[in-house]
């Protein structure tokens, strides 16, 4: 966990409809993108890059941080897609991994330019190509209204709740919770939250037939926000892709260990 009261200096860029937040750390090759989830941060993305070797960035796309709050509510995964594309060009990353949102924004991608990217990690994917209305994205539309209330209390709340029982009780995990829900109500993630759960990255992953990097879709057991069964499907659509299903516990709670040294060597690799 990253403290929000040493969070590291980051810059603003250009991006396809408004200025997108970047941090940029380490050095040489590879140069990996890590795109985080609906409703949160570069500071949750940021473990999944402790082990992986080379230049790591990381970018708040619309919405989240300091980046640029659309006017309309009429985008989804495509324009995602595009501040995505927009980073990676800029900065000249060759590898990316994206979280549930980010790594919609990743697949949508994949649709325009399927060589773009030499090695991805696809974690917790919450859908592919059919749209959910299930009460994992209904809760996700009580999430927004609690954050355009900007009472980080309920919003703190709702997050913990959203944690694997587990470890609801590990106060780090409290910690957590707090720390970014402190960072949501001082964005503009609410339109983020009114927009995006009812739309998918593809209309038909067929295209995905197209992608011949090599692929490792992470995903969680017993996590209704991201059915295990969603990662699996995508592995298999994937030409080169490969599955983890970590067990109950937190991907990157219980397990986070164990997820940054996959991650690391996946990524790290030549």
């Amino acid at each position: 966990m990253v403290s929000l009261l040493h969070r590291p200096r980051t810059t603003l860029v250009p991006g396809p409809d408004g200025d997108l937040e970047v941090l940029t750390t380490g050095r040489g090759e590879p140069h990996t993108l890590f795109v985080h989830g609906l409703a949160g941060s570069i500071s949750t993305t940021r473990p999944y890059a402790s082990a992986v070797a080379g230049t790591r960035s990381f970018v708040h796309l619309r919405g989240h941080g300091r980046s640029h709050v659309p006017a309309s509510p009429e985008w989804g995964y495509a324009e995602l897609a595009a501040e995505v594309r927009s980073v990676a060009d800029r900065l000249g990353a060759d590898r990316a991994l994206g979280v549930s949102m980010g790594a919609g924004a990743l697949l949508a991608g994949l649709a325009q330019d399927p060589g773009r990217f030499e090695r991805l990690v696809l974690v917790l994917p919450a859908a592919v190509d059919r749209p959910r209305g299930d009460e994992a994205m209904r809760r996700l539309g009580r999430l927004a209204a609690r954050v355009e209330a900007g009472d980080a209390g309920p919003v703190a709340r709702h997050l913990l709740l959203e944690q694997p029982e587990q470890v609801r009780d590990d106060p780090h995990v409290v910690a957590w919770c707090r720390e970014q829900a402190e960072q949501l109500v001082s964005s503009g993630v609410a339109a983020a939250l009114r927009v995006l759960p009812g739309r998918v990255p593809l209309a038909d992953r067929s295209v995905l037939a197209r992608v011949t990097c090599p692929v490792l879709v992470l995903g969680q057991e017993e996590d209704d926000t991201h059915p295990a069964s969603v990662a699996c499907e995508l592995a298999e659509a994937l030409p080169a892709g490969s599955v983890h299903v970590a067990p109950p516990g937190g991907i990157m709670w219980e397990h986070r260990q164990q997820t940054r040294e996959i991650v690391g060597a996946f990524l790290s690799e030549r």
